[in-house]
């Protein structure tokens, strides 16, 4: 009798790990017999069925290699998407640029664009020589600069203690090495994303950015506590010209960061978005997780989730599609 697998393929989500033992098990359970959409090994919830992501741009891509624990490596990962149809990634790390690693998995994985960028946490802190080396890195594969993320004073602040934050601000002025990096945002034609900024900063960001030329700008992740920005001050980031991200990860329950249920953070999305508009609006997977599906998955049944609660294909095309690909320059 050979030995049983520690791991296989989740027969609802084909590309999803799940232990192998409750593989057989996971066949017979009744919502799938019922053709529901509900599964017990890979924790698919919803009764929503996955949709295509063929043309989908996701531009918060978790992937090995990673200073800390990630789901899938990047090659890997890279193939899966573009056998899904996805148009392209954006590799995110938050202590490495990833332009080089996003140059050598376009060469490796013919047939979807990949791209990278820096996060200017502890690694590199507020560094305008940085970013200007990633922008010249082989290939023009990098494309986003993230403002500090889990190094950012907003984030020690309300979340975790952090002695090596790297703070954006002061008196409620922007550094001045900000605003160095924001001239050379805007000299190369880079994307700015606002990190896990405070709400304040994030304004602060969005409106120096527009006043040196750039018009490419997301706020990262606003509605969940890293960032906690209001619909309201959401709004107000839109209208001075950003876009806003709703990644699929930070929705699910398995976010630490973020108390609730799938259900309820969905639904918190959903009024969200409805409040700011779809076209100032980007959907990513920030997964990558241990915990988590991985990226394709994710987002197949979460764009399937936005139609079922009554967004139209036009306004999914354009939250995964258009705008992301906009903010990449495709």
């Amino acid at each position: 009798m050979g030995i049983w697998p520690m791991q296989a393929l989740c027969p609802l989500r084909p590309r999803t790990r799940v232990p192998a033992l409750p593989v057989l098990a996971c066949l017979l359970t009744a919502p799938h017999i019922a053709g529901q959409q509900d599964c017990p090994w890979c924790g698919t919830t919803g009764g929503v069925a996955p949709v295509s992501i063929e043309g989908v741009v996701d531009v918060h891509v978790h992937s090995a290699p990673d200073s800390g624990p990630r789901s899938i490596g990047s090659l890997e990962l890279a193939r899966i998407a573009r056998d899904a149809g996805m148009r392209a990634l954006l590799l995110k790390n938050h202590y490495a640029p990833t332009a080089g690693l996003a140059y050598l998995v376009e060469r490796a994985v013919p047939g979807i664009r990949v791209f990278g960028g820096i996060a200017l946490n502890s690694a590199t802190g507020i560094n305008a020589v940085a970013v200007r080396h990633m922008a010249r890195t082989t290939g023009g594969h990098g494309k986003v600069v993230w403002m500090p993320t889990f190094d950012s004073d907003h984030y020690h602040r309300v979340l975790a203690p952090n002695p090596n934050r790297v703070p954006v601000s002061a008196n409620g002025k922007l550094l001045p090495a900000v605003l160095e990096v924001l001239d050379v945002i805007a000299e190369q034609g880079l994307t700015l994303a606002t990190g896990h900024s405070s709400p304040e900063e994030s304004l602060m960001l969005v409106r120096a950015a527009k006043e040196r030329g750039i018009d490419r700008i997301i706020v990262t992740h606003p509605l969940p506590p890293p960032v906690g920005m209001s619909v309201q001050v959401q709004r107000r980031a839109a209208e001075l010209g950003a876009l806003l991200e709703y990644p699929v990860g930070t929705a699910l329950a398995s976010n630490p960061t973020w108390k609730g249920t799938d259900a309820q953070k969905f639904e918190a999305y959903v009024g969200a978005i409805r409040a700011i508009g779809p076209e100032r609006v980007v959907i990513s997977s920030d997964l990558g997780q241990s915990m988590n599906p991985i990226h394709t998955d994710g987002l197949a049944v979460f764009l399937g989730k936005l139609l079922a609660a009554g967004f139209t294909q036009d306004e999914v095309d354009r939250m995964a599609r258009v705008n992301p690909a906009w903010l990449l320059g495709l």
